[in-house]
C-alpha cells in the first residue's frame, strides 16, 4: 500500500516556464478578446449614423403596444404612466408598470 503523505510537509509545485505562460496568453486575446472587440465594432458602426440603436421599422413594432413597452427603459415607462395620468407608477416594478400600462392602453383603444 501507499503510504499517504504527511500533512505538515509543503507540497512542490512545479512553476510553468513563462514562455508558455505567454503563449496561454496569447491564445486567449486571439480567441476572445479580438473576436469581441470586432463584434462591438460591427453593432458600433450603424449608431454614427443615428442616435436610435435599432430601427423601429416593421408594423408590429409601430401595432403592438406590449413591443414598444418592452423597448423603453424603465423611466421611459414611469413617463408613459405619468403621460396617462396614471397613479402610484413611481414604486411599481418594471413587470407591475407594463402590465398596468398594457392594461389602460387597451382599455383606451377600446373605447
Amino acid at each position: 500500500m501507499s503510504e499517504r503523505p504527511d500533512p505538515s510537509e509543503q507540497r512542490q509545485l512545479h512553476p510553468l516556464p513563462r514562455g508558455l505562460v505567454e503563449l496561454y496568453g496569447l491564445i486567449a486575446v486571439l480567441v476572445v478578446l479580438i473576436p469581441e472587440w470586432l463584434a462591438d465594432g460591427t453593432l458600433n458602426l450603424g449608431q454614427a449614423k443615428g442616435s436610435a440603436s435599432l430601427p423601429m421599422r416593421s408594423r408590429a413594432w409601430r401595432t403592438l403596444p406590449e413591443l414598444r413597452l418592452a423597448a423603453m427603459t424603465l423611466a421611459e415607462l414611469r413617463q408613459a404612466a405619468s403621460e396617462l395620468r396614471m397613479y402610484q407608477y413611481g414604486s411599481a416594478t418594471r413587470d407591475q408598470l407594463t402590465t398596468r400600462l398594457l392594461r389602460r392602453l387597451r382599455r383606451r383603444d377600446a373605447l
